[in-house]
């Protein structure tokens, strides 16, 4: 798969495999506590896979206190990277909006909207008008609910976030290869010792699998089941609209399953569709990148066709660019990261479930402290790989769990399943 030359190290005191968001930012927090000698490989170009096709959207209103702690640390942790690292890492502390025009979509912004404040997330209800006053393209007329968080912010280009983490890794002696896929894990008495690829091997007794939709082949290596779903995620950026600013506020339509954004003048619109592409890697050709995700500019007019008369500014405007990649679900919507108590000395930092490179920075800091110094300082129960140990999914019911939880991102459908 690459002619590119042998490795230049054959010793790590720690490996991490996928440089997306998840991967750069644990190798960057594993260097920044100390933790020695650390090697990041990847199987492309560092960075070149979903993260940089993401929205850059950061969210403090979470489902319960466990996520809403990981979102205000990884808002705080980019929003305090350059001064803490000398490296700029560019945001936009935008705030958002979270919009409901239905009686059933506003209960349950208030009921999130109670989960928050209960874990002193700071927002306010808003008139429409108002609403509409923070985000002029957003018009008054039919919301029902609306309610303003000031501490939301968005990463304009996701590919700074990754650039800056890469430069202030490597800054703390990360060590970042490209073109170096891991084909193999090294095991002795019943722990990892190593990894192999075809540039050769690398002994280390703590291997990082942050290969976002490649983490379960990652896992086939080892024998070690990763229960997540990949699943297709698109977004278009408009050409420039007159009057859009970058100040202007995140807006999340719920009951559409929309959000739109300020983008390069113009506007973001993403969203969850309810009849998403599950999407395997590994029952595709070994070259397969993200750029070979099929798109369908049909799912996003659907997306978006009813959201034009709340944002009329999209009638007319045209794409200036449409891209997608793979969210990594999982059956419960929450992270996979912990240890995998099957496989000492491996770890699992996988499971975006539509947040990952917006909680990627609180996901790699608790790892890092706890590979350096044995616990994190959040509570990482929620989060923990083997959690789902005694109820395996066949492939079939992970794929029908992971589409399940995709589509009721926004707006979970009255019915809960349960899997």
């Amino acid at each position: 798969m690459t002619d590119r030359g042998p490795l230049p190290v054959a010793d790590a005191d720690a490996v991490v495999i996928g440089a997306g968001a998840f991967g750069l930012a644990t190798a960057f927090h594993l260097a920044d506590l100390g933790a020695g000698r650390v090697l990041l490989l990847d199987r492309f170009d560092p960075a070149s896979q979903t993260s940089p096709r993401a929205a850059g959207l950061f969210k403090l209103v979470q489902a319960d206190r466990a996520l809403i702690d990981l979102a205000r640390r990884s808002v705080a942790i980019v929003a305090g990277f350059e001064t803490a690292t000398g490296v700029p890492m560019p945001h936009v502390r935008s705030g958002s909006l979270l919009l409901a025009r239905t009686p059933h979509h506003a209960a349950l912004i208030a009921e999130e909207v109670a989960r928050a404040r209960a874990c002193d997330v700071e927002l306010e209800p808003v008139s429409p008008a108002e609403a509409h006053r923070l985000a002029p393209w957003v018009k008054p007329d039919s919301l029902l609910a609306a309610y303003h968080v000031p501490g939301d912010i968005y990463v304009e280009e996701p590919a700074t976030l990754l650039a800056a983490y890469r430069t202030a890794g490597e800054q703390r002696g990360v060590t970042v290869v490209g073109h170096a896929p891991v084909t193999g894990l090294r095991m002795d008495h019943g722990r990892v010792t190593g990894v192999r690829t075809p540039r050769g091997d690398v002994r280390t007794e703590t291997v990082i699998d942050a290969a976002g939709a490649w983490a379960p082949a990652i896992g086939d290596l080892a024998g070690v089941s990763v229960p997540v779903a990949p699943v297709r995620h698109q977004l278009r950026i408009t050409a420039p609209i007159v009057g859009i600013v970058p100040a202007h506020p995140i807006a999340r339509i719920v009951d559409a399953s929309v959000y739109l954004r300020p983008a390069r003048g113009g506007l973001m619109l993403g969203g969850m569709e309810r009849d998403p592409l599950p999407l395997d890697p590994r029952q595709t050709p070994p070259d397969f990148t993200m750029a070979d995700v099929p798109l369908d500019a049909g799912t996003l007019d659907r997306l978006e066709s009813p959201v034009q008369d709340q944002v009329p500014a999209l009638r007319d405007a045209t794409t200036a660019e449409h891209r997608g990649g793979l969210f990594t679900m999982t059956p419960d919507a929450r992270f996979l990261a912990g240890p995998v108590a099957a496989l000492p000395g491996l770890w699992l930092a996988t499971g975006c479930n539509g947040s990952g490179f917006s909680l990627a920075s609180g996901i790699g800091r608790a790892l890092a402290e706890w590979i350096v110094g044995g616990a994190p300082t959040l509570d990482p129960a929620p989060f923990h790989p083997d959690r789902f140990a005694d109820r395996p999914l066949d492939p079939a019911a992970l794929v029908a769990a992971g589409v399940h939880q995709y589509a009721s991102y926004y707006a979970p459908p009255t019915e809960v399943r349960s899997f």
